[in-house]
């Protein structure tokens, strides 16, 4: 629609109708207009699926059977493939399904940064570092948007723990709030244009993020120049009238008294007492209007809408596809993996988790899926029928005695171990890194009958692995990995698929040892104080040269690449970096090549690594390629608060180039000079 069109709507609403659309009148609507053929808003929560249908006016399920859906893989799963591509078509999939399902606002992605291994919604996460995130984020945002569908990027901002989560006070400085914790969703909007925002339910310094006038409105609108909608976290609005001047478009909530929202009747009491503007309800009301036309929800353009489609058989093999790439192989002496399972006649699966199904669970995230191959269904499905699959799920000590004696007498054996969303869950964080309920045990005792049995762990969090770490030979990771998880996860075990998964965050030694909670506070009252500033994982535990299990961007594979001929070239105000990768073994791999800057630091504090880039390909045995990179200023500069600026200070820089942000093959350094951006 023109905007003449837009604003002769604004003007034909009356103030009733405005405040039925800036607020929730379903648990999962707003209201429409139908005298002029403007529509609710209908919204869903993601970012694994589309939730299933509930009630109008409560959180009960409809308990129909036409809301299976498919099963994503977690956004922790989706950054462990280090793979824009990736997720490109994982937001396909997304939009898509939830168009077929009538939505017109997916709850997703949520992209704050893992700050602790302890946050309950860390697997709804990306990273522990903004570059990651922001370059995952981004196709993820395109692809869902492809299909008349407006992705929610949430939570905005700081909203890094489920402890207190509903008013925790968050105090975090303007550098470490720019250079950490915004960047993603500075990336969503710039380069994603994403199409809503959803506010957090914590304060930051001292104010609720959904009525945060310097969130919403300076930083969001000014800076970014966003011109979508903002909406609320279901129940995260406190106060009307900052409300409705601080930046928010749509109050949602937890309750069926919709009337009763702060921006419902109270708004409108407000506005016929002239303490609010009415034009500042046609602000939002422009801005809901300017989404559904983006959305062809308006007039004529409705006829040519994306229609989407769920449950399609394309999605699953989609799902496979990323679930392949997010299985991290995190150690394999002697090549104990892939398992070879020809002319062998057993294989010994152990644990509870090996027939676990994790769709349904997580809270908010939580979706009915269609299926879901559990890592025991997988591993039969690859083994085939000649092979015996003999399962014990470990529990208790009776438990634990049958399975180190079904160890001793195969010679291959998994051990499925980790979380569920019992731990891995909104409205509750985890108490320690221990993998729970007599695990370690059950690991030990099979390792003690058979020492060549290998670990698979699954989880949305690093989890301790120091009970078992240096004994057994080998190791994966998984985060809740969709639908077709667990053939994914059999696929790489024996051998179907060769891994390149990469970690998403850093596995430390112990819980003490990570910033959040050694150098600031976790879970704090109140207020929580993030006095580590800029030194979030890796950043700190590279610079203070901490010892860690596994570190950040680690990730293994059945075959071996060399990295060679690294050229580093200034060109005006950018710095163009190429590197020769060559997979020097047997098999067709895919590797991602990760370039950190490292900054001497002369004039300010600075983290020793920081990821600015990165680049997944495939090599064929014996293959060669040459990779570039671009890296702009904003890829050499802080963030100097005194100047609300982020500079490039007069500095010695390196070009790191390598496999992790431990396993550094080249490096070259630089000078550049100091200069505003």
């Amino acid at each position: 629609m023109e905007r003449h069109e837009i604003e002769e709507l604004v003007n034909e609403l009356t103030l009733d109708e405005k405040i039925g659309m800036i607020h929730g009148t379903g648990i999962f609507h707003t209201g429409g207009v139908e005298r002029l053929d403007i529509p609710p808003l209908w919204m869903s929560d993601g970012p694994m699926g589309v939730r299933r249908e509930l009630l109008d006016d409560n959180w009960e399920p409809k308990g129909n059977s036409d809301d299976f859906v498919s099963y994503l893989p977690s956004n922790t799963a989706l950054a462990c493939t280090w793979n824009p591509r990736q997720a490109k078509q994982m937001g396909r999939v997304l939009g898509a399904e939830a168009r077929g399902r009538g939505k017109d606002v997916i709850l997703a992605p949520g992209i704050n940064i893992i700050r602790t291994p302890l946050c309950g919604r860390n697997f709804e996460y990306m990273s522990e570092d903004p570059c990651l995130t922001a370059q995952m984020a981004v196709p993820l945002i395109k692809g869902i948007q492809e299909n008349d569908i407006a992705a929610c990027v949430k939570h905005f901002a700081v909203n890094n723990q489920e402890t207190n989560r509903l008013s925790v006070n968050v105090k975090v400085s303007e550098r470490a709030l720019r250079e950490i914790y915004l960047p993603g969703f500075e990336a969503a909007v710039l380069d994603g244009k994403a199409q809503t925002i959803m506010g957090a339910y914590n304060q930051l310094r001292g104010e609720f993020c959904c009525h945060n006038r310097y969130l919403l409105w300076d930083i969001l609108r000014m800076e970014w120049k966003f011109d979508g909608v903002v909406i609320s976290d279901w129940g995260a609005v406190h106060n009307t009238l900052k409300a409705a001047l601080g930046g928010l478009d749509i109050e949602m909530s937890v309750t069926n008294d919709f009337d009763h929202y702060y921006m419902a009747e109270p708004l409108r009491s407000k506005v016929l007492e002239k303490e609010v503007d009415e034009a500042v309800i046609d602000e939002k009301i422009r801005n809901i209007l300017n989404l559904m036309d983006r959305l062809s929800m308006l007039g004529d353009r409705k006829k040519t809408r994306n229609p989407g489609v769920y449950n399609a058989s394309e999605h699953r093999e989609a799902i496979r596809s990323c679930g392949e790439e997010a299985v991290v192989l995190l150690k394999n002496e002697e090549n104990r993996l892939p398992i070879i399972l020809k002319e062998k006649k057993r294989l010994a699966v152990i644990g509870e988790l090996a027939d676990a199904l994790h769709a349904p669970g997580g809270g908010s995230a939580g979706i009915k899926a269609l299926y879901e191959i559990s890592p025991l269904m997988g591993l039969k499905m690859e083994a085939g029928g000649n092979i015996k699959v003999e399962y014990e799920p470990g529990a208790g000590a009776e438990g634990i005695t049958r399975a180190a004696a079904l160890a001793a007498e195969c010679e291959d054996v998994i051990v499925i171990c980790g979380l569920n969303h019992e731990y891995d869950v909104e409205g509750q964080d985890r108490k320690d890194m221990k993998l729970p309920e007599g695990q370690e045990k059950l690991i030990t005792a099979v390792l003690n009958a058979n020492d060549n049995a290998v670990v698979a762990v699954a989880a949305g969090s690093p989890v301790n692995l120091e009970a078992f770490a240096d004994r057994t030979k080998a190791i994966v990771y998984t985060s809740y990995n969709g639908m077709e998880g667990g053939r994914a996860l059999a696929r790489v075990l024996l051998g179907s698929v060769n891994p390149s998964g990469k970690l998403p965050f850093t596995f430390p030694v112990r819980l003490e040892d990570c910033p959040a909670h050694k150098l600031g506070e976790f879970p704090g009252g109140e207020t929580v104080v993030y006095k580590e500033d800029v030194f979030v994982g890796y950043r700190y535990f590279e610079s203070e040269g901490i010892k860690v299990r596994y570190p950040f961007g680690h990730g293994l594979s059945y075959t071996e690449y060399q990295y060679e001929n690294l050229r580093v070239e200034k060109a005006g105000l950018n710095v163009f970096v190429k590197v020769d990768v060559r997979n020097c073994g047997t098999r067709a791999g895919l590797e991602t090549v990760q370039v950190y800057v490292r900054a001497a630091g002369k004039t300010v504090k600075r983290p020793l690594m920081e990821l600015r880039a990165f680049d997944k390909t495939e090599l064929e045995p014996g293959e060669s390629k040459t990779l570039s990179f671009c890296l702009t200023q904003r890829d050499f500069s802080y963030y100097n608060e005194e100047l609300k600026s982020f500079i490039v200070p007069d500095d010695e820089y390196e070009i790191c180039v390598g496999s992790s942000v431990s396993d550094i093959r080249l490096r070259q350094c630089i000078e550049v000079q100091e200069d505003e951006i």
